[in-house]
């Protein structure tokens, strides 16, 4: 793949998982076990051509809303998707952290998101991460309390708060704004993915489902990134 700049940090909205599983008359569990591989396979190829950083939404706060069955399958499957990966990812360089809110889990998938972050923390490729029971609105939520509490503490004044404030409470504080953003399936909406650090992401939105995502792909992905010219509102 030719390309004169890779994005430094890709997000990804994995959509279309329900929408596959229907198009072949199939239960939608396996719709969201097909979009699983596809996201294996998607991040060791990233790791691969070099990409540092990729976030992918994987369950927002809105999805509690669906239906318990789905719900429950989708939580069974990011437990078995973390233990599982967390051992490939290991051998293959991959770091794995989760952001979002993770104290409503189960224990048992709290557990597992342990284990796949320490087992993965001392990496040195491509940092994954996984926003899970992540929404953007509730992330600057929390951010805030977390500075009004330092305020009301002391530990700052309420002239000291920047946006670089704000950046340094959210939850993956230490990362880059994601470059591009992608979302599958045709939707042209962000739905709450990194709201705060979106703000001058460039978008591409595909009408392709997730688990029909290739290699090539990301490819393309990257190379349509190539053709943007980024101002961050200079011109």
């Amino acid at each position: 793949m030719e390309t004169t700049k890779m994005p430094n940090h890709i997000g990804i909205i994995m959509d279309g998982n329900r929408r596959w599983a229907k198009s072949k008359n199939l239960p939608i569990k396996l719709g969201h076990k097909q979009g699983a591989e596809t996201l294996r396979k998607i991040v060791r190829y990233a790791n691969k051509i070099g990409i540092k950083y990729m976030t992918v939404y994987a369950f927002s706060t809105e999805n509690w809303k669906r239906e318990d069955e789905e719900v429950n399958a989708l939580m069974f499957l990011l437990d078995s998707y973390l233990r599982d990966f967390a051992k490939e990812a290991d051998t293959e360089n991959i770091v794995i952290k989760v952001l979002g809110d993770v104290t409503v889990l189960s224990q048992k998938l709290q557990e597992g998101i342990k284990y796949a972050i320490e087992r993965t923390k001392n990496n040195t490729g491509i940092i994954f991460y996984i926003a899970l029971n992540y929404g953007g609105r509730d992330e600057l939520v929390q951010a805030v309390k977390s500075i009004s509490e330092e305020v009301k503490t002391g530990k700052i004044n309420i002239e000291d708060i920047t946006e670089e404030t704000i950046s340094n409470h959210l939850y993956a504080k230490e990362t880059p704004d994601p470059d591009l953003i992608v979302r599958t399936s045709g939707e042209l909406r962000l739905s709450g993915f990194l709201t705060w650090e979106s703000v001058y992401s460039e978008l591409l939105f595909l009408d392709k489902l997730w688990p029909d995502f290739s290699e090539e792909d990301l490819d393309y992905c990257v190379n349509e990134f190539n053709k943007r010219k980024r101002k961050f509102g200079a011109q």
